[in-house]
């Protein structure tokens, strides 16, 4: 697999889900998954990545419908089965009843990837409306606690919870108040969820992300910032998806049998506290 190179800002090319190259080695064989925001960006790459360790995929989406098509027809090539759903996970009775059809579809769901996120950068506070706030939490935190809520009664001794969290919410982000402060409870929720289903067998772990280019970077910052994004890592680039999605693979296999409550992070050599 080549080494990604930095973004060029005249050059904005599509994020690597790792669909031409990534091969599996059987790690999640026999398993099925559900992936929120799976149509594209690091969702697709993890998709992927689960198809080709031999997991059967579930994901759920907003209204991307063509990008969910190209996710599933991803997957399928990879042999595996794909399921998707669309709908706003914010509503409680959505939640649950993707839960309750990808029951119906598979029989069960091993792996949960809690990875739905929306983001609005802002220049300061006062530019953030009480509807930007609920909007962010209700699809960042809000949807994951229904979902989770929801398959948890269904999930077995051996499965695991990934909820992708941000390196925002380490370092924090001067222009992403609202979405820095969800993922920092997305990282307190990962750490009692853990503690508290530890003794079901089941573990909870996250992802904190660096900056990966994914769509939407593009679709919320300016020309100027996406032709600087990445670059202050110390690998002086930003990451593609499918750099990312071997750590949710890793967390999800039999290989991290004894992690939970713990985050991963996949930022390009930045050290974080926490």
């Amino acid at each position: 697999m080549s080494t990604p190179k930095s973004v060029p800002p005249q050059h904005q090319p599509q994020p690597d889900s790792g669909a031409d190259d990534y091969v599996g080695s059987g790690r999640l064989t026999g398993r099925v998954a559900l992936i929120t925001g799976g149509d594209s960006g690091i969702g697709r790459a993890i998709a992927v990545a689960f198809a080709r360790e031999g997991a059967d995929v579930a994901i759920a989406y907003l209204n991307e419908h063509a990008d969910a098509r190209e996710t599933v027809e991803l997957v399928e090539a990879a042999g595996r089965k794909c399921l998707a759903i669309a709908g706003d996970l914010a509503d409680h009775a959505h939640a649950e009843a993707v839960a309750r059809e990808t029951l119906q579809q598979y029989g069960k769901v091993d792996i949960l990837v809690n990875n739905a996120a929306e983001q609005h950068p802002r220049e300061s506070l006062e530019e953030v409306d009480a509807g930007q706030v609920e909007a962010t939490f209700r699809t960042n935190v809000f949807a994951m606690f229904y979902l989770t809520r929801a398959l948890l009664p269904h999930m077995k001794r051996g499965s695991s919870i990934l909820n992708t969290t941000s390196v925002t919410a380490y370092r924090g982000s001067k222009h992403l108040l609202d979405y820095s402060a969800t993922k920092g409870a997305i990282v307190s929720f990962t750490r009692s969820l853990a503690l508290q289903v530890v003794e079901r067998g089941i573990r909870v772990n996250g992802v904190a992300p660096g900056p990966i280019w994914t769509p939407l970077i593009p679709s919320t910052f300016s020309a100027e910032e996406v032709a600087e994004f990445g670059k202050k890592t110390p690998m002086g680039r930003p990451g593609q998806p499918f750099e990312v999605a071997g750590g949710y693979v890793f967390l999800a296999s039999d290989a991290a049998s004894y992690i939970t409550g713990q985050i991963l992070h996949i930022n390009g050599g930045e050290v974080v506290n926490g």
